[in-house]
């Protein structure tokens, strides 16, 4: 219900509130009256704190980063958009450290460490644990063996130590993190039979033995006893990246798509983050990981799949229509970098890349050719070559996928020039052959090289 209220004698204009069954005019002093408080209050809070917030952001960028890391570390899509935010700014975030992590997120210079708040399978009585242990321990843990023994393994149990292993936060201790998996069981077997022998007040027949010696030396050749398993291989990078999404949400070391960004950006893909920005219908293409495929059976009986893309930046939502299902379907698979070309679908708020094509990332191609500076300036040389590069490509351009570049070699220097996306090819093989039948020397080499 809508009321009136004011003080008209004193001349002031009424007020008008919904759903406050009192006047909220203020006396400020005598004779002066505060009108229409709550709404311009309520704006200048806003815009103070907004002036707050940005001044902190701008000069004090890793501080800020943290807090808002902090803030959020229940959350892991937002701690994962945070940690992207902070590539952009130039912050790198540390993966946690057994022995150097806190609580909450730390700022350490232009960096900041990986709060254990935000570890998952990590709960509070397990983090107050590990950091009073570690405060005993004289504030390092000097292994895997010392870890468990200096805290209760039933409140940081087995499922919070092999997060804490994948997350990398024994790698300062030990970097091979497949080898600690394998040791542990045998280690959290060794440290509670020996926890239970101090119990009972018994002694194995080589602490008899052994000779007096000051406690810290007597606990490192007590940890030197620890058993550990056969030696094994560490992860690949690829297997330890996967691991870390599977038990953390996120990536904490890199993202796998790291090593293939710089070259990637030879074929002007979009950020899946700032999707919303391109225009409906839009052809564009992308490098990501497709996180999940879900195949369906339309109304009429005919397959399609939704995927879920990811790369450095975010997520998309992709769909692979019926028309193209069967001719993409094996390229359908879980967790392969690829290379995705579409158009930008925008309907109900939802936005989604429609896709029409799919490669393996490490099969993508491209055409090298060398060009010397003569032919850069001779019209005749320069025809000959966009003849021959147009002809390599149907009239539907959305087949011409494979990039062409030149380089240009002037003296000591070397110049890269990308030819825009006109002129790039469908049948790699078809322009190489006709440009070094027409004189030119080109290859085709891949967008990445293979390790």
């Amino acid at each position: 219900m809508v009321k009136i209220v004011g003080h008209r004698s004193l001349g002031l204009r009424p007020v008008y509130d919904l759903g406050l069954g009192q006047d909220h005019n203020f006396m400020v002093a005598p004779g002066l009256i505060a009108a229409n408080c709550f709404n311009k209050s309520h704006s200048t809070a806003y815009a103070y704190v907004t002036y707050q917030t940005a001044y902190l952001k701008a000069n004090y960028p890793v501080e800020y980063m943290a807090a808002l890391l902090t803030a959020s570390s229940d959350s892991q899509d937002k701690v994962e958009k945070y940690r992207e935010n902070c590539q952009k700014l130039g912050i790198e975030v540390e993966p946690p450290d057994i022995n150097r992590s806190q609580r909450d997120f730390t700022p350490l210079g232009q960096s900041i460490l990986f709060g254990l708040s935000a570890v998952r399978n990590l709960g509070e009585g397990a983090i107050d644990m590990i950091l009073a242990a570690r405060e005993e321990a004289g504030g390092h843990f000097q292994s895997l063996a010392d870890f468990c023994s200096q805290v209760d393994l039933r409140v940081v149990n087995r499922r919070a130590i092999e997060t804490l292993i994948l997350a990398g936060a024994f790698d300062h201790l030990q970097s091979n993190r497949n080898q600690l998996l394998q040791d542990l069981e045998l280690v959290m077997a060794w440290v509670q039979k020996r926890t239970k022998e101090k119990e009972t007040g018994q002694m194995n027949l080589f602490d008899l033995m052994e000779a007096p010696s000051p406690q810290a030396d007597s606990q490192a050749n007590e940890f030197e006893q620890a058993p550990s398993a056969p030696p094994v291989p560490d992860f690949s990078l690829q297997e330890k990246l996967k691991l870390e999404k599977e038990h953390l949400g996120f990536y904490v070391s890199e993202h796998p798509l790291k090593a293939v960004q710089k070259a990637a950006k030879l074929l002007s893909p979009i950020s899946l983050g700032e999707i919303e920005n391109y225009r409906a219908r839009q052809r564009v293409s992308a490098v990501a990981i497709m996180v999940a495929v879900k195949k369906i059976i339309t109304r009429k009986g005919t397959p399609m799949a939704f995927v879920t893309l990811e790369d450095v930046s975010g997520q998309a939502e992709g769909v692979v229509f019926p028309d193209n299902y069967e001719r993409l379907l094996p390229a359908l698979i879980e967790d392969q970098q690829v290379m995705i070309w579409g158009k930008i679908d925008k309907r109900e708020e939802r936005i989604q890349l429609m896709i029409e094509d799919i490669e393996a990332i490490e099969a993508v191609r491209m055409v090298m050719i060398n060009l010397t500076p003569q032919q850069i300036f001779n019209n005749s040389a320069q025809q000959t070559l966009k003849n021959i590069l147009r002809s390599s490509t149907t009239d539907n351009k959305a087949k011409g996928k494979v990039p062409v570049l030149a380089t240009v070699t002037e003296g000591i220097q070397k110049h890269i020039i990308r030819f825009g996306e006109n002129y790039w090819v469908e049948d790699p093989h078809q322009a190489l052959d006709s440009l070094q039948r027409a004189g030119f020397q080109a290859s085709a080499r891949p967008l990445v090289a293979s390790s």
